[in-house]
């Protein structure tokens, strides 16, 4: 009942797991952070080649976006109110090629006059891709979205932070994840599965560490960027202050945990 090869089609969505976003308390690194309202669409094609019944090698190419905004947090008065009140929001589209190993455990398991169990076949999946982003930011001024890396809003490049160099919009990442086969006939067969992919940036929404003094913008850019630049850097008062800039040196992101994101899809 497995096939030697398969061409199919994809459909579902993306799901960001970041600094933008979450939930009640702390910052997290798996889906207790993800918000499902910034969930956006995503289309793939696969090739997939079956050596044995045990064994699948997949190549995907993926298209879709991602996206997180600190406006769909609900506060209940914990650590989550400073990401609140940060205010912060990013869209960024998505393109990735993947090399992955499907592995059914179930082959290895003998199911005489069991129909379903040869046609329902649960599998695992790891493997390894390349991936293509490029953040945006909301101005809240004039309602328009800007592409992010050309503002260096944690001053990325800046000889002041020599430790944050200028990020890279394609990156590797390290897909893993399970589904779930049924064969319909032997030709045609439907799957669900849900695919986390770990990455080794934390700048796909823009955000890792701590803000910047704002006057370095002016040192570096052309003005009306430094003022784009200091725009979407700070959008909220974490400090109730009024204030239209944030303290530097202060937290902005949390450097310790990179991005990911994940997939649920047919």
């Amino acid at each position: 009942g497995v096939q030697t090869c398969a061409l199919p089609i994809s459909y579902g969505s993306l799901n960001f797991i970041g600094d933008l976003g979450g939930n009640v308390g702390r910052g997290t690194t798996f889906i207790k952070d993800n918000n499902l309202a910034s969930a956006k669409p995503m289309v793939g094609l696969n090739l997939t080649y079956y050596p044995s019944q045990w064994l699948g090698m997949r190549l995907s190419a993926n298209s879709g976006r991602v996206a997180g905004d600190d406006a769909l947090i609900i506060g209940k008065g914990g650590p989550e109110e400073d990401r609140k009140l940060r205010n912060l929001n990013f869209r960024s589209p998505l393109k990735e090629f993947l090399l992955m190993a499907e592995i059914y455990p179930t082959a290895f398991f003998y199911f005489k006059n069991n129909n379903f169990a040869q046609k329902f076949l649960p599998y695992g999946i790891l493997g390894v891709g390349v991936f293509h982003f490029n953040p945006q930011g909301q101005d809240l001024t004039t309602g328009q979205w800007h592409d992010l890396k050309p503002l260096h809003t944690e001053g990325q490049g800046f000889s002041e932070y020599p430790t944050r160099k200028e990020y890279k919009l394609t990156q590797m990442n390290m897909p893993m994840g399970f589904g779930f086969r049924y064969f319909v006939t032997d030709r045609l067969s439907t799957s669900l599965e849900i695919l986390l992919r770990t990455t080794k940036t934390d700048y796909i929404d823009d955000v890792s560490t701590t803000y910047i003094d704002p006057a370095l913008f002016g040192k570096y850019l052309e003005p009306a960027q430094a003022d784009l630049a200091q725009r979407m850097a700070f959008k909220g008062d974490p400090y109730g202050l009024g204030s239209t800039t944030a303290s530097p040196g202060t937290q902005r992101g949390t450097p310790v945990n990179n991005d990911a994101y994940f997939s649920f899809g047919i």
